[in-house]
Order: structure tokens, then sequence, then C-alpha cells
């Protein structure tokens, strides 16, 4: 990770952040920099979707839509650019974190192309048993869920290992980030077993609108992984002592966490009654 840049008089040291950017780029792992480009071609691929949807048109809800490629493209590239930067703060060996991210990077582009596939060939990708090749790929997408899972808790647990290279306000923001990262990945394998069970029962619509009622909760903790320790980052480029920044993150992991489980209740009641 980059190290603090104290703020200037003037404000915010906008070039100095530039800066720092760059230097996780020219300063990190092969692993890392390989898993930036693929990010960053995952979301290139969502925005290009966006461009296919303004063109071809059709839904943007539903299972059927061009959506699917956009979001899933734009939040698994999003993701993998954020696993690969919080990583550099989690205490791992050379080899452990090649295999973490290169599985967790390798996982994140089938998903994508799974996804991007079905979108094309205008048939739903998840909960669709509707041939033999459409249920290869619910199977191949429930078991590249089960690797997000494998990997990120692995990661999870290795951030609440003992490292005291990186600052306490960072440690704190990646380990409070990757709680919520763990209940994320809870919430996702409820979606899938919930919706596995419904369309086996012989009612597959049933199976989307069931799962939608834990969506609010699975994007609300997926992303506390890049807004706490994104803060933290940013807190260095200020004039505060590192104990302030402490604060400051705890502050607003507690925050993140009381709209976290609010949301997280709604959703668990809605998903218990759908």
């Amino acid at each position: 990770m980059a190290g603090p840049v104290e703020a200037s008089r003037g404000g915010f040291p906008v070039a100095a952040a530039v800066q720092a950017l760059g230097a996780f780029w020219t300063d990190g792992r092969r692993v890392e920099r390989a898993a930036y480009a693929i990010g960053a071609a995952l979301m290139a691929s969502g925005l290009l979707h966006l461009a296919v949807f303004a063109v071809d048109g059709g839904p943007w809800t539903g299972p059927v839509s061009w959506r699917k490629p956009v979001t899933f493209g734009l939040s698994f590239g999003l993701t993998l650019l954020t696993i690969a930067w919080v990583s550099a703060s989690v205490r791992l060996g050379d080899r452990a974190r090649t295999a973490i991210l290169g599985v967790f990077a390798a996982d994140c582009v089938v998903e994508v192309a799974l996804i991007t596939l079905q979108a094309w060939r205008k048939v739903p990708s998840h909960f669709n048993e509707e041939t033999a090749f459409d249920t290869v790929v619910t199977r191949m997408l429930a078991a590249g869920g089960g690797v997000l899972v494998v990997t990120l808790v692995a990661l999870a647990v290795a951030s609440f290992r003992r490292n005291e290279e990186v600052a306490p306000s960072m440690r704190l923001a990646v380990r409070s980030g990757f709680a919520a990262l763990v209940l994320a990945l809870a919430s996702g394998a409820a979606m899938i077993a919930r919706g596995v069970t419904t369309v086996r029962s012989g009612d597959q619509q049933a199976a989307y609108h069931v799962v939608a009622a834990l969506k609010p909760a699975h994007f609300v903790t997926m992303h506390a992984i890049l807004v706490l320790p994104l803060l933290a980052w940013l807190l260095t480029f200020t004039a505060l002592p590192e104990p302030r920044r402490v604060r400051a993150v705890a502050f607003a992991s507690g925050a993140y966490w009381a709209v976290a489980a609010a949301v997280i209740a709604i959703s668990a009641f809605r998903f218990a009654t759908a």
C-alpha cells in the first residue's frame, strides 16, 4: 500500500492522491497488477453492454435483460479491483496471495462470461434448467459462487492476522469491510439455495421473486470492503494524526454497520415471508 501523505495547507492534495493511485500499479505485485487489468476489462465489458442496451433496447429488469451483463460486469470488475487493492493490507505469503487472487480473478471472469453469454442467447442465466446446456451454465454459476466464498473467506480470515506494516486505521477498515463481505457471501449463498429449491419445486418465476428480497442486504454488505478502506486511505492525505484516523474509521464503520443491520433485518423478513 502507498504510505501516508500529509495534507498541504491549501486543502486536499489531489495531485498527491493521483500519484499514489499510480503507485498501486507500479509498486504492486504481478498478481495484483493482473487483477487490476482483468477488473478494468470486466468493467469495460459492463459499460459496453450498457451501450448495447441503449441501441438494442428491451426491458431493464427481469431475468432476461441487458441489465445483467452490465451490472455483473461492473460489480465483479469493481470487486476484483477492490480485493486486489485491499489484499495488499493483508498478511499473506507470496504463494498464498498469488493462488487466492489468481483463482478469484479467474472465477470473476467465468461468472461474468457465463452471464453475458446467456444474455446474448436471450435466456435467464440463473436458476435456468430448461435445457441441458442451460442447466450446466446454472450449475457452473453456482459452483463459481462457492469458489468466491472460499477465496474471500480465506482473505477475511487472513485480514485478522497481526500486521504491523499496515496503519491501524487501515487494518480496522479492512477487517470491518471483510466482516461485512462475509455477510454478503452468506446472503448470496442463501439466495442461490432458496432459488434452486424453488425452481426444483416447479416454479422458476417464483425463484426470481424470492431471491430479490435479499438483494438490498447483499448489496449494502458487499461494498463495505471498498467504502471503509477507501475512507482510511483518503484520511492519510489529511493532517489528522493516526489515533484520530482510527476514531474516524471506527465511527464510519459503526454508522455503516447500523445502516447495514437495518437493511439486513428488512431484507431477511421479506425473504422469510416471500
